[in-house]
């Protein structure tokens, strides 16, 4: 009997698709879902996971929604609007709490977990990074099944809600730099883009990706001048070919970057690393030969960013100056526009929760819906999730062996 793992998992996968009693075309006995959505604690974290429309529908199709009391405040929406969609707005966090499945922009606390009885679907982010181990065992005890939206996939296999919080930075980060090269933000005086007659500012993104993209499509947008590297020349063509026009576009040289970025006005850093941490390809010497006032945005700072000179910053003091150049290095720059955050989010998650309703529950969903079951890192207490368990040294179990019919 073979013991290589990777043998092993392929082996359960093709069996999966064996013909199994359960594969028979049955009726899906629909379900009425008990949601819950708690105030959000994390630090300057002011999105919301479900915006009062999206309760609207939901409780339009017989679900029942609790809210806790101010928790879209910090996104606008007020517990009236809510409550006139439909929703129970409660006082009592324990209360929210009690529910079968609760929705949260960021992952759980210690404190939150024990307001929790168990045997419940928990649905945020992950955020593998700062992950802790007794957060995974916590929900492991309680027989949680543990969702994390950043992971949940579309019908065409791209993550969905990661695009979309990744357009919202993009675009955002221009603007960002569009205020702070004012004169009244201590800036160089200067507009962000072109008009007739005056050179046009100009802007060095680094990183093709989504990130990349968006941003590029908003300076473009405003007339600026674009400068656009990345280490892979595939992404680089992609780019140039959504965008529809021709601009600068480099692989990743350090006499080619150094010299973009002395002559620009603002350098935005949007590399992503797929494992570990994003590597750092603008050295301190680089900034210090920027001219002055010029802005510096690393949205990579959640992976440690990519300039040398980075430091994480947050909404309440977002920039700190060094060699005469303005440094933004906020985490969570989708938080800064949290009601259309909040929009973006609740537009992927009210569909997969009516899906979820139409098929009786979460672990039908689980083993219908491919996207949404990737998103499932604990299922009934049992970590699923491999990278967690080889990372943290827990026990794992591939989902397959938990789900008939997969």
């Amino acid at each position: 009997m073979t013991t290589d793992p990777h043998l092993l998992k392929t082996l359960i996968q093709q069996g999966a698709l064996m013909p199994k009693e359960d594969l028979l075309e049955v009726g899906y006995k629909k379900g009425k879902l008990l949601i819950g959505i708690p105030k959000e604690t994390s630090f300057q974290e002011r999105r919301v996971a479900l915006v009062p429309e999206a309760v609207g529908l939901l409780v339009a199709n017989g679900h029942e929604v609790r809210i806790e009391s101010n928790a879209g405040e910090a996104a606008h929406f007020s517990d009236n609007e809510y409550s006139e969609a439909g929703a129970q707005v409660l006082a009592d966090k324990q209360g929210v709490y009690q529910c079968d499945i609760i929705l949260k922009v960021a992952p759980p606390s210690e404190q939150e977990i024990a307001l929790m009885p168990g045997n419940q679907t928990f649905i945020s982010a992950l955020q593998l990074a700062t992950q802790p181990k007794e957060i995974l065992q916590q929900l492991s005890q309680k027989k949680i099944t543990a969702i994390a939206w950043d992971y949940i996939r579309d019908e065409e296999g791209v993550f969905s809600i990661v695009r979309t919080m990744s357009e919202i930075a993009g675009t955002t980060s221009i603007l960002v730099a569009a205020e702070h090269l004012s004169s009244f933000s201590s800036g160089k005086g200067l507009m962000l883009g072109g008009i007739a007659g005056v050179q046009p500012t100009e802007i060095v993104v680094i990183g093709a990706g989504t990130v990349g993209e968006f941003a590029t499509r908003a300076a473009l947008g405003l007339g600026a001048s674009v400068k656009i590297f990345d280490n892979s020349l595939s992404r680089l063509r992609r780019l140039q070919n959504d965008i529809g026009q021709r601009v600068y576009t480099s692989i990743l040289q350090p006499k080619v970057l150094a010299k973009a970025i002395r002559r620009a006005d603002v350098v935005i850093g949007a590399l992503r690393s797929t494992i570990g941490r994003t590597p750092c390809v603008v050295t301190e010497e680089m900034i210090a030969n920027m001219k002055p006032g010029s802005i510096v945005l690393d949205v990579s700072i959640d992976q440690g960013g990519c300039f040398e000179t980075s430091r994480i910053t947050n909404h309440s003091q977002p920039t700190f100056i060094k060699h005469d150049v303005t440094h933004y290095c906020v985490p969570n720059i989708a938080s800064r526009v949290s009601r259309t955050a909040s929009f973006a989010l609740s537009n992927t998650l009210s569909p997969l929760l009516l899906e979820m309703g139409e098929r009786g529950g979460t672990a039908e969903l689980i083993r219908t819906h491919k996207g949404f079951r990737n998103g499932v890192y604990i299922f009934r207490g049992v970590l699923t999730n491999e990278v967690l368990g080889k990372v943290f040294d827990l026990q794992y179990k591939d989902i397959h062996l938990l789900l008939p019919g997969i």
